[in-house]
């Protein structure tokens, strides 16, 4: 008897996402595209393996430096290769992320997929997940 691991989350990055990438497409192909799209996330989160994704705006800042001193508006000259949405997955490996990361039809059109697992625990021990924090009733 085989044992499947418990689901973990995996984040999958989409770049290369801007309007420049698909302005060579007519009205219909993009609406196929479109479709396409939406049926692969769909079939995802109706098996339970998509939990959640959003689109992420162009316009973007970046904060650096002591006390965030340094803060700069964006878009940027690179910004085809800025991350342009994301999804969030919860299945049992990373080859099966990536799998599902192979079968995205935007890859035909320019889209570069980054499969990252996220990770419980930080290498600094920054503890940022809901589980990890209290709260005011834990108290």
């Amino acid at each position: 008897m085989e044992i499947n691991p418990a689901p973990a989350p995996y984040l999958l990055f989409f770049r290369n996402t801007g309007p420049e990438t698909h302005q060579h497409l007519s009205a219909e192909q993009r609406q196929e595209l479109v479709t396409r799209w939406n049926a692969w996330y769909d079939n995802l989160a109706a098996a339970g393996k998509a939990v959640e994704g959003q689109p992420l705006e162009m316009q973007t800042r970046v904060v650096s430096g002591p006390g965030g001193a340094r803060v700069v508006d964006g878009p940027f000259a690179e910004a085809k290769e800025a991350i342009g949405g994301y999804v969030k997955l919860m299945v049992s490996s990373l080859d099966e992320a990536t799998e599902i990361a192979r079968q995205h039809p935007g890859l035909a059109y320019g889209l570069i997929i980054e499969v990252r697992s996220m990770m419980t625990t930080c290498h600094l021990g920054v503890t940022a997940s809901r589980s990890a924090s209290k709260t005011l009733s834990d108290v």
